[in-house]
């Protein structure tokens, strides 16, 4: 039998008696132990018996493996029903727990071994091949955990999963590789993130949207709102970057909780996942993939990845995530999109709306208490890097302790209502805006958020309206068609156009179609192919019922849409007569 090992810090406890020996097999012990007159150092051991010869006992051996690692439970995926094994250690005196799913025990568990050596289990080396083996020979603990590789809410127990907590439930944990970063982390107090991060946000309805988007993910689901959000736009060094940091101080460190919009397809995915139910914060908009951005906002609100494949041509749970968006950027996503020469979908901008965050009386601020705009900006960036961590877990247990879930949708509809709106596409916008501003009025009721009542809802409107008057409430395709043919005409009105009254035909490279005075205006006529070219992405009928709608087309033939016209030089031909006076959607009636 070896030596026992020595203990290295201070002098070694008294031993503990243990039952005898079960050879072969392996034993842990938290401590010195006696066991059959020996006396075994705290960790895994592997007593086993070597045989000398077919019909000889075999002679008793034991091997150190590991310092204590206790199996404590059998694991099972709530995505994919997978087993695996709950297995708990200290390292410096700190508790640590890692999930073992049971494929990774298959091979050689390399992996297993990464795990748990990265986050401090001391191993001896050349018995490193037991440590697999031993997670192994548990073959049913008594209690079964469920795990999930999500954060946000677990519909089994009615939990809240975080990679270093759960909240409401001790049936389940979060299974972690060990290799992602630590984005949920603390610092500081609750009581000094109010003083110093919340309160300076008063008067400020850009901070307090910020605040409320980053408190608005664990509300989403509950109040049937998809993902989407909000994208600040402002000049470089105007304070949006700012803005975001303290929205993700909200759930951590912002350098850390805060990513790029620089993501592949696959990134999406992952840093949505493991955000759901909280916040994802986006910055500088610049760095995204112009021809990937549209499918990316498109993603990160439907919430859904895409459908992949096993080596065995079976399908791969999809990744699901709901998470409100905090964007930022120079540049409107539109824009960005559009310099890869796409058509901006409406889709894409009703998912992520734009705020002004560059042009009010302190460019991102309205209110710096006092100060000068460089003051308030150094002060507000060293409190969030100080202080952080801490008011999205408290909404969370202030959710589950008050019981509040079923009501909701109640509160939820009572503040909807203050965002009136006429059509179904600001709508969708209005209830993001209306979740974002409940979050906020619940926590400021909870003494989460140090503001008055009233304080969030009334942002969240101020806002909600500007975006609204910008945009105006009608239909978001609607507006980019007359747009796009209100462009078109701009840009050709004088080189692919020419006068349909014309003696001779004049020459016109890449004929778009002509043009006839009408009481002193010009009218166009478009032919087939330019409408389509001038309002790029959408279908003819798309195109036409949007000029239907809004009576952009002033001449008709009996029974048609189009207007027949003799051509210069003769012949003729039928066209779309567009009347650009009536491309402005927001013109008055």
């Amino acid at each position: 039998m070896s030596e026992p090992r020595l203990s290295l810090v201070g002098e070694p406890a008294a031993p503990q008696q243990a039952a005898a020996l079960a050879r072969p097999g392996y034993a842990v012990y938290a401590g010195p132990t006696t066991v059959e007159g020996r006396v075994f150092d705290g960790g895994v051991w592997y007593h086993g018996l070597k045989q000398t010869g077919p019909d000889e006992p075999g002679l008793p051996f034991d091997l150190w493996i590991c310092s204590p690692l206790y199996v404590d439970a059998e694991t099972v995926d709530s995505e994919d029903g997978s087993i695996g094994r709950l297995v708990r250690f200290a390292h410096r005196g700190r508790e640590r727990e890692c999930v073992i799913p049971m494929e990774a025990l298959a091979g050689k568990g390399e992996d297993v071994l990464r795990q748990l050596m990265r986050q401090g289990l001391t191993v001896a080396y050349n018995q490193r091949k037991h440590v697999p083996a031993y997670i192994a020979s548990h073959h049913a603990p008594a209690t079964v955990l469920a795990t999930t590789t999500r954060t946000g809410w677990h519909a089994a127990t009615g939990s809240f999963v975080l990679p270093h907590r759960v909240i409401g439930s001790d049936e389940v944990r979060y299974q972690s590789s060990g290799l992602e970063a630590r984005i949920f982390d603390s610092r500081g107090t609750l009581a000094e993130w109010q003083q110093e991060v919340a309160t300076p946000c008063l008067g400020n309805p850009v901070l307090i949207l910020s605040l409320c988007c980053a408190l608005s993910g664990p509300l989403l689901r509950r109040v049937g709102v998809h993902g989407g959000g909000i994208h600040l736009i402002g000049d470089s060094s105007s304070g949006k970057s700012l803005c975001q940091d303290a929205g993700a101080s909200v759930w951590g460190a912002p350098d850390r909780f805060k990513l790029s919009w620089d993501m592949s397809g696959g990134g999406v995915e992952i840093e949505a996942t493991t955000r759901n139910d909280t916040a994802l914060i986006a910055d500088e908009i610049s760095r995204a993939n112009p021809k990937r951005l549209q499918e990316h906002i498109y993603a990160l609100a439907n919430g859904a990845g895409k459908g992949t494949m096993t080596r065995d041509r079976e399908g791969r749970p999809k990744n699901h995530w709901c998470v409100p968006i905090l964007s930022s950027g120079e540049r409107s996503a539109a824009d960005h999109a559009g310099l890869s020469g796409q058509t901006a979908h409406a889709g894409a901008e009703l998912r992520l709306v734009d705020i002004n965050a560059g042009t009010r009386p302190y460019r991102a601020f309205d209110d710096v208490h006092g100060t000068t705009g460089e003051a308030f900006h150094r002060a507000l960036t060293g409190a969030v890097n100080r202080h952080y961590g801490h008011a999205g877990p408290a909404l969370i247990e202030q959710l589950l302790e008050r019981e509040v879930m079923d009501g909701l949708p109640w509160r939820f509809g009572e503040l909807r209502r203050s965002f009136d709106v006429a059509s179904a596409q600001a709508g969708r916008v209005a209830d993001r805006f209306a979740v974002m501003a409940l979050a906020g009025e619940l926590a400021s009721e909870w003494s989460i958020l140090p503001w008055p009542e009233g304080t969030a809802l009334a942002a969240c409107r101020m806002l909600f309206h500007e975006w609204l008057a910008t945009i105006g409430d009608g239909n978001a395709e609607d507006r980019q068609i007359l747009a796009a043919l209100a462009d078109f005409i701009a840009r050709h009105g004088d080189s692919r156009f020419s006068d349909v009254n014309a003696q001779l035909a004049a020459h016109v490279i890449n004929r778009a179609g002509f043009y006839e005075i009408d009481n002193g205006r010009r009218l166009f006529l478009f032919n087939r192919a330019a409408l389509i070219e001038a309002a790029e992405g959408y279908s003819r009928d798309r195109i036409l019922r949007t000029l239907g709608t809004h009576d952009v087309i002033p001449k008709t033939d009996p029974g048609r849409l189009q207007k027949k016209y003799r051509l210069p030089g003769g012949g003729s031909a039928r066209f779309f007569v567009i009347d650009p006076e009536r491309l402005d959607p927001e013109r008055p009636a």
